[in-house]
């Protein structure tokens, strides 16, 4: 599966938000996400475009390899996520294995997160309102496609990007910008 995601840097969501409410769009959660990420003992994830993470939303806990970013005018990528037990003892756990296998932590990723719901042309969208700290308020459309309906998601969500009025594009990862800013 494909994640087919643009992102735009917002001034603030007000404006955003009032749209998505008049495109029906649901409040699926609000939620407080840790992403902490680490690079491979192989390889340098900055230089080779991709990303690992322990992922840490409240008491769940998951871990998401990223592969290189597909084109230009997206953030399409391979997304491969899986769902480790709840609590904080596997995420402490998780994260002692990985620095055992060599795995290396880059930094920590806070931001909080509204989670929106919206159905367009055959696809079910995720929009995501999120305030990330040390970096700033953004707003991520995002489609799982199968390969062979990536184009027509792709235009989706830069459709949908228009609809909003997101014009401030943004391709760098929050960790990139993180990163950046220290």
């Amino acid at each position: 599966m494909l994640e087919v995601e643009v992102k735009y840097r917002v001034p603030n969501h007000e404006e955003v938000l009032a749209k998505l409410q008049d495109l029906g769009a649901e409040l699926i959660e609000d939620r407080d996400d840790a992403d902490h990420y680490f690079n491979a003992p192989d390889r340098d994830f900055a230089k080779t475009d991709e990303a690992f993470r322990l992922r840490r939303i409240g008491d769940k806990n998951r871990l998401t390899y990223k592969g290189p970013k597909r084109d230009a005018a997206t953030k399409t990528r391979t997304e491969i996520e899986i769902a480790l037990a709840d609590g904080d003892k596997t995420a402490a756990d998780a994260g002692a294995m990985l620095v055992c296998l060599g795995y290396r932590p880059v930094a920590v990723v806070r931001k909080t997160r509204r989670v929106y719901h919206l159905a367009r042309d055959g696809f079910e969208v995720e929009v995501c309102v999120d305030d990330v700290d040390r970096v700033g308020p953004f707003v991520e459309l995002e489609i799982v496609a199968e390969e062979s309906r990536y184009e027509d998601a792709k235009a989706t969500v830069l459709r949908l990007a228009a609809e909003l009025g997101l014009t401030d594009q943004e391709r760098r990862s929050y960790l990139e910008m993180l990163l950046a800013n220290r």
